[in-house]
């Protein structure tokens, strides 16, 4: 890692103002069009998980979206009251369930996805797709770099 001048510290500072700025106007939109659906991010990520991957037992679920244990049961329960999902045995531990859209969750999702999918793309769809591909390396670089760089500092 080498020492950066001023200018080069400027730099930095405007990109991180930049990047803040335009991650911000894309997440208000897309919140915009999940409150329009009556979903809470939270909700829509989890009918999105399961629209997507298709069954997850409850842990993975708090797991991959950080919910505790006690907060998923409850959202579950709330989605399960509301018919979009049910709980499932997992075959062989009397102790787990699996997580499935039911259909009338799955008939939901068919109509809310593919619109929510559009607006990312309507969101995205100043910069080329070569801009994307040379945005996503720059991003990785860094996000990779960062981690490498924190991973190096543990004792």
């Amino acid at each position: 890692m080498t020492q950066r001048d001023s200018q080069g510290k400027e730099l930095d500072l405007k990109l991180i103002r930049v990047l803040r700025n335009m991650v911000k106007e894309l997440y208000a939109s897309l919140e915009r069009d999940i409150d329009n659906h009556g979903l809470s991010g939270e909700t829509f990520q989890i009918l999105e998980l399961l629209y997507n991957k298709g069954p997850q037992p409850i842990q993975k679920i708090s797991d991959t979206f950080s919910i505790p244990s006690g907060s998923i049961t409850y959202v579950v329960d709330k989605l399960e009251k509301k018919g979009l999902v049910e709980r499932l045995p997992i075959p062989g531990d009397r102790r787990k369930t699996n997580v499935t859209l039911t259909a009338e969750g799955r008939s939901n999702f068919d109509d809310i996805f593919p619109k929510h999918a559009q607006l990312i793309s309507d969101n995205l769809s100043f910069a080329t797709d070569e801009e994307k591909l040379e945005l996503i390396r720059v991003l990785k670089n860094i996000g990779y770099g960062i981690k490498d760089r924190a991973g190096n500092t543990k004792s």
